[in-house]
């Protein structure tokens, strides 16, 4: 059974489910007023993960990831440019699932957007107001915190030792710092939706509340995102659907942070690399090893040494798919079965267990891969002791375990070769054969000009393409 920390318990507890065999899970999705930063992305990729390993342990998921497309920097952004907020927001919307679609993550089941859901917001904050538990000002209307039981439960600090959060205006009409905007009213020049509190739009905070008690219900299973995000924006969604009586998210999960140097990254501190960047200097399976590699709670640092690093892993991978010719196995369907069909499929009952217990212990991938990379070594080990079977089918399960992860190897169907380098190898093969090992260096620079991958293995030359090369650029990966 997973167990997983939980913000609201501290504690790393079974994943108690509604629904025996499904999972209804919500993930904070993006505000689209920018280019998405590898922040975005390794959040992205750490709920694809998750979300892939449910699956994988025989569970039917729901997925919905919300898309902020009217906010104050979209609005801001549009009036500078002297465009629409549509047009900003459909631009990078369509810039976000370029960026997740090329780090191989799957799209959500429910995509909802703020804009469609200002009907529902309105019959929310209506509600809050009637209910005494929300007051109205001039600027617009407030929730009361004083008044919802618990609130900062996530933040685990009392009531006093809050602060506001960075998207709460400062209003002299408010009853407390802390109280946060369900419904702003009109401003020049923005765009406004009727309500019975006047013309204006929803509060940022109310959008989730709103989708998630739509799509999945009261008592979903699960809400995921960011560790920034912990408060306030979950605990203030939280804390209108305590101030309805409405029960909320059983478990609530949060990634850690993308770190550089001593600082987190972030766009207000301006020391954001874009998906974009990162995927024209690496290929884009390295950012997800590179996460998987740590704890998906604890902080990383991306660095060009960091994803250099997760490149070699790949390539490690990849020779492993090459040397066993496992490219019927490589099919990234086939290997998400869930865990009894990859068991009845002929692979190695032990690393499957281990593969499964370390992911139950809280996502601890980095002890996963662990025992991907050992099968690898040990799958190597018997192929040059001439066990060519009993390391296939340690290949086999470790390939099939990533494609579990979302992570594809690569073999030699992914890079024919042209019958030029087809030529060169052969010719290599027949150089080292007749100890004229000038002329099979020689081979190999011109195979490594011409972008190949030259390695030496019992079968001869084997040759792969080469990844994309290093930026050289500050190992800070930072701007």
């Amino acid at each position: 059974m997973l167990r997983l920390f939980d913000t609201a318990s501290r504690e790393v507890r079974p994943l108690e489910l509604r629904d025996p065999g499904s999972v209804s899970m919500y993930v904070c999705g993006v505000t689209v007023s920018d280019l998405p930063h590898i922040g975005h992305g390794r959040m992205a990729l750490v709920f694809d993960i998750l979300r892939r390993y449910l699956v994988a342990s025989g569970l039917s998921v729901r997925f919905v990831s919300n898309v902020t497309d009217v906010d104050d920097k979209i609005i801001a952004r549009a009036e500078r440019e002297g465009r629409t907020e549509a047009e900003v927001a459909r631009e990078f919307e369509a810039s976000w699932w370029r960026a997740t679609d090329a780090l191989g993550v799957l799209r959500p089941d429910d995509t909802p957007h703020a804009t469609d859901y200002v009907a529902k917001m309105v019959e929310l904050v209506a509600e809050l107001v009637r209910s005494g538990v929300a007051y109205q000002t001039s600027r617009g209307v407030y929730l009361d915190v004083r008044r919802v039981p618990g609130y900062g439960l996530l933040a685990h600090q009392p009531l006093d030792s809050l602060r506001p959060g960075a998207r709460v205006d400062a209003d002299p009409e408010k009853r407390s710092p802390l109280d946060f905007d369900l419904w702003k009213r009109a401003r020049p020049s923005e765009p406004t939706w009727e309500s019975p509190f006047g013309p204006g739009r929803p509060g940022w905070h109310t959008e989730c509340v709103a989708m998630s008690l739509d799509l999945l219900g009261e008592d979903f299973d699960l809400h995921g995102g960011g560790i920034d995000l912990t408060f306030p924006h979950h605990e203030n969604e939280r804390a209108q659907a305590v101030a309805l009586g409405r029960r909320f998210a059983r478990h609530w999960v949060h990634n850690g942070r993308v770190m550089v140097g001593s600082e987190k990254m972030s766009k207000s501190l301006g020391n954001f690399v874009t998906i974009e960047e990162l995927l024209e200097r690496a290929d884009p399976r390295a950012y997800r090893l590179l996460v998987l590699r740590s704890q998906y709670r604890s902080p990383i640092e991306v660095s060009a040494a960091s994803v250099e690093d997760a490149q070699r892993g790949l390539e490690r991978l990849d020779a492993l798919a090459r040397r066993f010719d496992l490219d019927e196995d490589l099919d990234l369907e086939a290997s998400a079965l869930p865990r009894a069909a990859l068991e009845a499929d002929g692979l190695v009952e032990a690393e499957v267990a281990r593969f499964f217990e370390r992911m139950d212990d809280d996502l601890d991938s980095p002890g996963a891969l662990a025992g991907i990379f050992d099968a690898i070594g040990r799958a190597n080990a018997l192929a040059d002791q001439g066990d060519h079977r009993g390391g296939a089918a340690l290949a086999r399960t470790a390939a099939r375990l990533c494609g579990v992860l979302g992570l594809p190897l690569r073999g030699a169907a992914a890079h024919p070769l042209d019958q030029h380098a087809r030529d060169l190898a052969h010719e290599r093969d027949a150089a080292r054969a007749a100890g004229d090992y000038e002329r099979s260096d020689a081979i190999r620079r011109e195979l490594v000009a011409l972008g190949w991958r030259v390695e030496d293995t019992p079968r001869g030359t084997t040759l792969s393409r080469q990844g994309p090369a290093s930026s050289g650029e500050d190992p800070s990966f930072a701007r």
